[in-house]
Protein backbone atom coordinates (compact mmCIF):
# COMPACT_ATOMS: atom_id res chain seq x y z
CA UNK A 1 0.00 0.00 0.00
CA UNK A 2 2.82 2.43 0.83
CA UNK A 3 5.36 1.35 -1.75
CA UNK A 4 6.18 4.20 -4.10
CA UNK A 5 4.12 6.77 -2.15
CA UNK A 6 5.53 10.22 -1.44
CA UNK A 7 5.66 11.06 2.27
CA UNK A 8 6.51 14.41 3.85
CA UNK A 9 7.28 14.52 7.58
CA UNK A 10 7.65 17.85 9.37
CA UNK A 11 9.96 17.89 12.36
CA UNK A 12 11.64 14.86 10.83
CA UNK A 13 15.22 15.54 11.87
CA UNK A 14 14.97 13.93 15.31
CA UNK A 15 12.84 11.92 17.72
CA UNK A 16 9.48 10.60 16.63
CA UNK A 17 9.63 12.40 13.29
CA UNK A 18 12.87 10.64 12.40
CA UNK A 19 11.37 7.28 13.41
CA UNK A 20 8.27 7.88 11.30
CA UNK A 21 10.47 8.78 8.33
CA UNK A 22 12.33 5.52 8.88
CA UNK A 23 9.14 3.44 9.18
CA UNK A 24 7.62 4.98 6.06
CA UNK A 25 10.87 4.66 4.14
CA UNK A 26 11.26 1.00 5.06
CA UNK A 27 7.66 0.46 3.97
CA UNK A 28 8.59 1.70 0.51
CA UNK A 29 7.73 5.40 0.64
CA UNK A 30 9.88 8.05 -0.95
CA UNK A 31 10.54 10.29 2.01
CA UNK A 32 11.03 14.02 2.51
CA UNK A 33 11.71 15.55 5.91
CA UNK A 34 12.00 19.10 7.13
CA UNK A 35 13.33 20.83 10.23
CA UNK A 36 14.67 24.20 11.30
CA UNK A 37 18.34 23.16 11.58
CA UNK A 38 20.41 22.26 8.55
CA UNK A 39 22.94 20.48 10.76
CA UNK A 40 20.27 18.32 12.40
CA UNK A 41 18.79 17.50 8.98
CA UNK A 42 22.17 16.38 7.68
CA UNK A 43 22.58 14.12 10.73
CA UNK A 44 19.10 12.69 10.10
CA UNK A 45 19.88 12.17 6.41
CA UNK A 46 22.90 10.07 7.35
CA UNK A 47 20.89 8.01 9.85
CA UNK A 48 18.22 7.27 7.25
CA UNK A 49 20.82 6.51 4.58
CA UNK A 50 22.26 3.82 6.85
CA UNK A 51 18.82 2.18 6.69
CA UNK A 52 18.86 2.35 2.89
CA UNK A 53 16.49 5.35 2.79
CA UNK A 54 17.39 8.25 0.53
CA UNK A 55 15.53 11.20 2.07
CA UNK A 56 15.00 14.65 0.64
CA UNK A 57 15.89 17.08 3.46
CA UNK A 58 14.71 20.70 3.53
CA UNK A 59 15.12 23.49 6.07
CA UNK A 60 11.72 24.91 6.95
CA UNK A 61 10.14 26.80 9.85
CA UNK A 62 6.57 25.51 9.70
CA UNK A 63 5.25 28.52 11.60
CA UNK A 64 5.96 30.58 8.46
CA UNK A 65 3.34 29.97 5.77
CA UNK A 66 5.51 31.01 2.78
CA UNK A 67 8.20 28.55 3.86
CA UNK A 68 5.68 25.72 4.16
CA UNK A 69 4.23 26.45 0.74
CA UNK A 70 7.72 26.54 -0.80
CA UNK A 71 8.54 23.25 0.94
CA UNK A 72 5.45 21.50 -0.42
CA UNK A 73 6.05 22.81 -3.92
CA UNK A 74 9.70 21.73 -3.82
CA UNK A 75 8.78 18.21 -2.72
CA UNK A 76 6.26 18.00 -5.54
CA UNK A 77 8.86 19.06 -8.09
CA UNK A 78 11.55 16.73 -6.76
CA UNK A 79 9.51 13.64 -5.85
CA UNK A 80 5.94 14.06 -7.06
CA UNK A 81 2.53 14.73 -5.50
CA UNK A 82 2.46 14.18 -1.75
CA UNK A 83 0.47 11.09 -0.72
CA UNK A 84 1.27 11.14 3.02
CA UNK A 85 1.71 14.22 5.18
CA UNK A 86 2.83 13.79 8.78
CA UNK A 87 2.56 16.97 10.86
CA UNK A 88 5.00 16.28 13.66
CA UNK A 89 6.93 19.52 14.28
CA UNK A 90 6.73 20.73 17.86
CA UNK A 91 8.29 22.81 20.60
CA UNK A 92 7.82 22.78 24.37
CA UNK A 93 8.13 25.27 27.22
CA UNK A 94 8.02 23.89 30.78
CA UNK A 95 7.12 26.11 33.71
CA UNK A 96 4.25 27.77 35.58
CA UNK A 97 1.93 30.18 33.79
CA UNK A 98 3.30 33.06 35.89
CA UNK A 99 6.52 32.77 33.91
CA UNK A 100 4.96 32.44 30.46
CA UNK A 101 4.55 35.44 28.16
CA UNK A 102 2.10 36.02 25.35
CA UNK A 103 4.97 35.33 22.95
CA UNK A 104 5.31 31.79 24.33
CA UNK A 105 1.70 31.06 23.42
CA UNK A 106 2.14 32.65 20.00
CA UNK A 107 5.24 30.58 19.28
CA UNK A 108 3.59 27.34 20.39
CA UNK A 109 0.51 28.02 18.27
CA UNK A 110 2.69 29.07 15.35
CA UNK A 111 4.53 25.74 15.22
CA UNK A 112 2.00 23.19 16.45
CA UNK A 113 -1.29 24.67 15.27
CA UNK A 114 -0.58 26.99 12.36
CA UNK A 115 2.24 24.76 11.11
CA UNK A 116 -0.24 21.89 10.97
CA UNK A 117 -2.84 24.05 9.24
CA UNK A 118 -0.43 25.49 6.68
CA UNK A 119 0.91 22.08 5.64
CA UNK A 120 -2.51 20.39 5.53
CA UNK A 121 -4.07 23.18 3.46
CA UNK A 122 -1.12 23.05 1.06
CA UNK A 123 -1.45 19.32 0.32
CA UNK A 124 -5.11 18.36 0.63
CA UNK A 125 -6.42 19.88 -2.66
CA UNK A 126 -4.17 17.55 -4.69
CA UNK A 127 -5.25 14.63 -2.52
CA UNK A 128 -8.92 15.45 -3.11
CA UNK A 129 -8.30 15.72 -6.84
CA UNK A 130 -6.60 12.31 -6.88
CA UNK A 131 -9.26 10.76 -4.63
CA UNK A 132 -6.98 9.67 -1.81
CA UNK A 133 -4.18 10.45 0.59
CA UNK A 134 -3.25 10.45 4.25
CA UNK A 135 -2.77 13.36 6.64
CA UNK A 136 -1.37 12.34 10.03
CA UNK A 137 -1.44 14.96 12.78
CA UNK A 138 0.72 14.23 15.82
CA UNK A 139 -1.03 15.93 18.73
CA UNK A 140 -0.73 14.98 22.42
CA UNK A 141 -2.65 13.96 25.50
CA UNK A 142 -2.04 17.63 26.29
CA UNK A 143 -4.59 18.31 23.54
CA UNK A 144 -7.23 16.34 25.43
CA UNK A 145 -6.31 17.16 29.05
CA UNK A 146 -4.46 20.40 29.74
CA UNK A 147 -1.37 19.61 31.80
CA UNK A 148 -0.02 22.07 34.43
CA UNK A 149 3.31 23.74 33.63
CA UNK A 150 2.78 23.02 29.92
CA UNK A 151 0.08 25.58 29.18
CA UNK A 152 1.34 27.05 25.85
CA UNK A 153 1.99 23.50 24.61
CA UNK A 154 -1.44 22.23 25.69
CA UNK A 155 -3.17 25.26 24.20
CA UNK A 156 -1.60 24.63 20.80
CA UNK A 157 -2.29 20.89 20.96
CA UNK A 158 -5.97 21.45 21.84
CA UNK A 159 -6.25 23.62 18.73
CA UNK A 160 -4.48 20.98 16.63
CA UNK A 161 -6.84 18.24 17.87
CA UNK A 162 -9.88 20.31 16.93
CA UNK A 163 -8.51 21.06 13.49
CA UNK A 164 -7.54 17.45 12.88
CA UNK A 165 -10.89 16.00 13.94
CA UNK A 166 -12.80 18.51 11.83
CA UNK A 167 -10.55 17.93 8.83
CA UNK A 168 -11.18 14.19 9.09
CA UNK A 169 -14.94 14.76 8.97
CA UNK A 170 -14.74 17.06 5.97
CA UNK A 171 -12.27 15.14 3.80
CA UNK A 172 -13.57 11.61 4.37
CA UNK A 173 -16.10 11.99 1.55
CA UNK A 174 -13.23 12.52 -0.91
CA UNK A 175 -11.25 9.47 0.14
CA UNK A 176 -8.65 11.49 2.07
CA UNK A 177 -7.95 9.94 5.47
CA UNK A 178 -6.97 12.14 8.41
CA UNK A 179 -5.50 10.49 11.50
CA UNK A 180 -5.30 12.27 14.85
CA UNK A 181 -2.49 10.78 16.93
CA UNK A 182 -2.74 11.37 20.69
CA UNK A 183 0.41 10.13 22.44
CA UNK A 184 1.50 10.51 26.01
CA UNK A 185 5.15 11.12 26.74
CA UNK A 186 7.57 9.13 24.60
CA UNK A 187 11.16 8.17 25.20
CA UNK A 188 12.89 10.15 22.45
CA UNK A 189 15.46 12.00 24.56
CA UNK A 190 13.75 15.25 23.62
CA UNK A 191 13.61 16.44 27.23
CA UNK A 192 17.09 17.85 26.66
CA UNK A 193 15.63 20.18 24.01
CA UNK A 194 12.69 21.60 25.98
CA UNK A 195 12.95 25.08 27.43
CA UNK A 196 12.45 25.44 31.17
CA UNK A 197 11.53 28.52 33.18
CA UNK A 198 11.03 29.68 36.77
CA UNK A 199 12.97 27.08 38.82
CA UNK A 200 14.92 25.50 35.95
CA UNK A 201 16.58 22.67 37.88
CA UNK A 202 13.32 21.49 39.45
CA UNK A 203 11.28 21.92 36.26
CA UNK A 204 13.87 20.01 34.26
CA UNK A 205 14.03 17.21 36.84
CA UNK A 206 10.32 16.40 36.92
CA UNK A 207 9.98 16.56 33.16
CA UNK A 208 13.11 14.50 32.46
CA UNK A 209 11.88 11.79 34.83
CA UNK A 210 8.40 11.73 33.29
CA UNK A 211 9.84 11.54 29.77
CA UNK A 212 12.27 8.73 30.66
CA UNK A 213 10.72 6.28 33.12
CA UNK A 214 9.09 3.29 31.37
CA UNK A 215 5.89 3.40 33.45
CA UNK A 216 5.28 7.02 32.45
CA UNK A 217 6.65 7.16 28.92
CA UNK A 218 6.32 4.99 25.82
CA UNK A 219 9.02 3.43 23.68
CA UNK A 220 9.21 5.71 20.65
CA UNK A 221 9.99 2.96 18.15
CA UNK A 222 6.85 1.11 19.18
CA UNK A 223 4.86 4.34 18.93
CA UNK A 224 6.08 4.94 15.37
CA UNK A 225 5.05 1.45 14.30
CA UNK A 226 1.60 1.86 15.84
CA UNK A 227 1.10 5.21 14.13
CA UNK A 228 1.95 3.85 10.68
CA UNK A 229 -0.29 0.83 11.28
CA UNK A 230 -3.20 3.06 12.33
CA UNK A 231 -2.68 5.18 9.21
CA UNK A 232 -2.67 2.16 6.90
CA UNK A 233 -5.87 0.88 8.53
CA UNK A 234 -7.57 4.21 7.95
CA UNK A 235 -8.29 4.97 11.59
CA UNK A 236 -9.55 8.41 12.61
CA UNK A 237 -7.74 8.53 15.97
CA UNK A 238 -5.20 6.58 17.95
CA UNK A 239 -4.29 7.10 21.61
CA UNK A 240 -0.88 5.72 22.47
CA UNK A 241 -0.06 4.23 25.90
CA UNK A 242 -2.09 4.09 29.09
CA UNK A 243 -0.84 7.49 30.35
CA UNK A 244 -2.74 8.93 27.36
CA UNK A 245 -5.76 6.61 27.32
CA UNK A 246 -6.59 6.79 31.03
CA UNK A 247 -6.67 10.60 31.45
CA UNK A 248 -8.58 10.99 28.18
CA UNK A 249 -11.17 8.43 29.30
CA UNK A 250 -11.59 10.03 32.72
CA UNK A 251 -11.80 13.50 31.19
CA UNK A 252 -14.58 12.33 28.89
CA UNK A 253 -16.67 10.92 31.75
CA UNK A 254 -15.65 12.96 34.80
CA UNK A 255 -14.03 16.22 33.70
CA UNK A 256 -14.40 17.71 37.17
CA UNK A 257 -12.37 14.88 38.67
CA UNK A 258 -9.61 15.37 36.13
CA UNK A 259 -9.44 19.07 36.94
CA UNK A 260 -9.28 18.33 40.67
CA UNK A 261 -6.51 15.75 40.28
CA UNK A 262 -4.42 18.01 38.05
CA UNK A 263 -4.88 20.84 40.53
CA UNK A 264 -3.54 18.60 43.29
CA UNK A 265 -0.61 17.53 41.11
CA UNK A 266 0.23 21.16 40.48
CA UNK A 267 -0.04 22.01 44.17
CA UNK A 268 1.67 18.99 45.72
CA UNK A 269 4.16 17.70 43.14
CA UNK A 270 5.15 20.38 40.64
CA UNK A 271 7.47 23.22 41.69
CA UNK A 272 5.88 26.49 42.80
CA UNK A 273 6.66 29.62 40.78
CA UNK A 274 10.10 31.05 41.37
CA UNK A 275 11.19 34.65 41.46
CA UNK A 276 10.13 36.94 38.66
CA UNK A 277 12.46 37.39 35.72
CA UNK A 278 15.11 35.09 34.30
CA UNK A 279 15.45 33.79 30.78
CA UNK A 280 14.29 30.42 29.58
CA UNK A 281 16.99 27.77 29.57
CA UNK A 282 17.45 24.69 27.42
CA UNK A 283 16.92 21.46 29.31
CA UNK A 284 20.20 19.88 28.27
CA UNK A 285 22.18 22.82 29.64
CA UNK A 286 20.31 22.64 32.94
CA UNK A 287 20.90 18.88 33.14
CA UNK A 288 24.63 19.29 32.68
CA UNK A 289 24.69 21.93 35.39
CA UNK A 290 22.91 19.66 37.86
CA UNK A 291 25.64 16.96 37.84
CA UNK A 292 23.20 14.55 39.51
CA UNK A 293 24.24 10.90 39.36
CA UNK A 294 20.85 9.91 40.78
CA UNK A 295 19.01 11.75 38.00
CA UNK A 296 21.38 10.24 35.43
CA UNK A 297 20.53 6.78 36.76
CA UNK A 298 16.77 7.45 36.69
CA UNK A 299 16.87 8.82 33.15
CA UNK A 300 19.04 6.07 31.66
CA UNK A 301 16.23 5.03 29.28
CA UNK A 302 15.76 8.59 28.08
CA UNK A 303 19.47 9.12 27.55
CA UNK A 304 19.68 5.87 25.57
CA UNK A 305 16.87 7.14 23.35
CA UNK A 306 18.67 10.46 22.91
CA UNK A 307 21.77 8.64 21.70
CA UNK A 308 19.68 7.00 18.96
CA UNK A 309 17.25 9.75 18.06
CA UNK A 310 18.79 13.15 18.80
CA UNK A 311 21.57 14.82 16.81
CA UNK A 312 24.67 15.72 18.83
CA UNK A 313 24.65 19.27 20.17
Amino acid sequence: MLSGRIALITGGSRGLGLLLARELGLAGCRVAICGRSGEALEWARVQLERQGINALCEVCDVSQRPQVERLVEHVRRQLGPIDVLVNNAGIMEVGPVQHMAVEDFQQALGVMFWGTVYAALAVYPDMVQRGGGHIVNITSIGGKVSVPHLLPYSTAKFAAVGFSEGLHAELARYGVKVLTVVPGLMRTGSYANVFVRSRPEREFTWFALAASLPLLSMDAERAARQIVRAMVHGRAEVLLSWPARLPAAVQGVLPGLTATVLGLVNRLILPPPGRAGGDRQRGGVVGQRLHSSLLDLATVWGRAAADRLQPPN
